[in-house]
């Protein structure tokens, strides 16, 4: 029981999370991502370190401190995530922008292959080759193609798979995940803060004609508070569930936050941008399914 409600507070967190960030970088137009991304690695920081010094999570300030220089290119690899995935947010609708983040796993796979010389299984290329299609065609037939948001989503898929494999990697670190993401929030928050003037970010913020309105405040709390505590409620239900069963809940998650963006953001859609969304999630269950097979092999 406890499991189920672990898990329905992970959908409902994600959901949540990408629909208030939707409505800040779309709807109110806030698109100053180092101001915006700052602010919230500023409050995940800080609400883990309390959650920390109060005992609720378990880090090791040594284990920090002597991986404080190594954890430096992951964090650089968080940091090109976040910044590049903000900006693809705030021109893409967010079915789009979650089937191209499945491409990631195209260059999580590329580069495993590169480095450790993983074999890929039939079942795994043909998920990977769908994810692909789907995502090189959704630009082609979309009506309403932003080169920039697109763009940037390339950029945001290479962050993310480069991060993951720096994560599986790096395991000599001896670093947990909540570690991991401690540091990345600590040199987030100075990168981003360093960056924001020069970026003009700074200048424009001041200048956003909904600076204090209580829909940007509250957008903004929300946002922040939404990433750290959807961050803390994965790593819970991935030491609960199998890697099987998390992959599968994840799918349906992402999916249902797919069909329900569509009836509270303006996508406009059509027969082959709908069929490439289908086709990624297809290959999205693939990959799942093609996960599980491998695990089974190695028991």
């Amino acid at each position: 029981m406890w499991f189920r409600a672990a898990a329905l507070c992970l959908s409902l967190l994600f959901i949540a999370s990408y629909f208030t960030n939707k409505y800040v970088l779309s709807l109110l137009k806030f698109t100053y991502p180092t101001i915006f991304q700052g602010w919230q690695t500023f409050v995940g920081s800080v609400f883990l370190l309390i959650v920390w010094k109060l005992g609720w999570v378990e880090m090791s300030s040594n284990v920090l401190w002597s991986a404080k220089v190594s954890w430096i290119p992951g964090a650089l690899l968080f940091v090109g995530n976040i910044y590049a995935g903000s900006r693809a947010l705030s021109k893409l609708p967010i079915p789009f922008f979650l089937l191209l983040q499945n491409a990631s796993e195209i260059i999580v796979s590329i580069l495993m292959k590169i480095t450790r010389r993983e074999k890929l299984s039939f079942t795994k290329f043909l998920s990977l080759v769908m994810i692909l299609v789907a995502a090189v065609i959704l630009p082609l037939s979309d009506a309403q193609f932003d080169p920039g948001g697109y763009f940037w989503a390339a950029i945001h898929l290479v962050c993310v798979g480069g991060y993951k494999v720096f994560q599986r990697l790096s395991k000599s670190y001896s670093l947990n995940e909540l570690e991991q993401q401690y540091l990345n929030y600590l040199y987030s928050v100075v990168i981003l803060i360093l960056a924001a003037h020069p970026s003009g970010d700074a200048s424009g913020a001041l200048e956003f004609p909904h600076l204090y309105s209580y829909q940007f405040h509250g957008g903004c709390c929300a946002s922040g508070m939404l990433g750290v505590s959807l961050m803390l409620v994965c790593v819970k239900v991935k030491d609960s569930l199998s890697a099987e069963q998390y992959g599968i809940w994840m799918l349906l998650t992402k999916v249902l936050t797919a069909c329900l963006s569509l009836a509270v953001f303006e996508t406009l859609l059509n027969v082959s941008t709908s069929c490439c969304l289908m086709f990624g999630a297809l290959g999205e269950a693939l990959l799942v399914y093609a996960e599980r097979s491998r695990a089974e092999i190695k028991g």
